[in-house]
């Protein structure tokens, strides 16, 4: 096999593959080192598609290549240098995390738009939608930036209640192309008709499914 470019290849593509000798397969998890070894030389690099995401199954490289690529890493770790680097860089992200956060729960707000008399369970929705869709490495439409906020704010919104107020989760849906799709979109047409109700000032009875489902939620949210 060629090995004087970095190259890609499938897991399946990868089920005959044979490294060279001398070579050895660098685990994914620690992405400056993974970055420092391909920078040093040829690589492969194994990846396994699972729907939409691709996942990488370690980087094959010369043994000494890694080695080396180790060593300088763990030595630029261990000086103080960069050991105030990192909690400068991590204030900067919490802080940017937490204004996102901030503009985040406004957005769901400003989507959601309650009459006045139902103002208070609308910042109490935004706050649930907020804690579950913004952590960073949550995987939720609300860490995506191919959309603006408001978009993803109303996503997140009629995600939540999907789950929280329908019964979704324990639906058996037919294996059938577009079937899950189409569930989806009459659940989120349901939720939009629920969510009409409170913008226009509609009287809510104590058994709504936004009423339960924000009360539980509240219940088993930590403090």
């Amino acid at each position: 096999m060629d090995t004087q470019n970095s190259q890609v290849l499938t897991a399946e593509q990868a089920k005959g593959f044979v490294p060279p000798t001398g070579w050895e397969c660098l685990a994914p998890g620690d992405a400056a080192l993974t970055r420092k070894v391909k920078a040093a030389g040829p690589t492969i690099t194994i990846q396994e598609k699972r729907g939409r995401k691709i996942f990488s199954k370690g980087v094959w490289a010369d043994a000494q290549q890694i080695k080396r690529a180790t060593q300088e890493l763990e030595a630029l770790r261990s000086t103080e240098k960069y050991a105030k680097t990192q909690v400068q860089t991590a204030a900067r992200r919490e802080k940017k995390q937490e204004a996102y956060v901030e503009d985040f729960n406004l957005a769901v707000l400003q989507f959601l738009n309650f009459a006045a008399c139902h103002r208070q369970i609308a910042i109490e929705l935004a706050d649930l939608v907020s804690a579950h869709a913004t952590p960073v490495g949550s995987g939720t439409v609300a860490r995506t930036e191919r959309i603006p906020i408001q978009q993803r704010a109303q996503a997140a919104v009629i995600a939540w209640m999907r789950h929280q107020t329908t019964g979704y989760d324990n639906m058996k849906i037919a294996r059938v192309k577009g079937k899950r799709r189409e569930v989806r979109r009459e659940l989120a047409e349901q939720s939009s008709r629920l969510l009409s109700r409170y913008r226009s000032g509609q009287p809510i009875e104590s058994d709504c499914p936004l009423v339960i489902a924000v009360s539980q939620s509240q219940s088993t949210t930590p403090t």
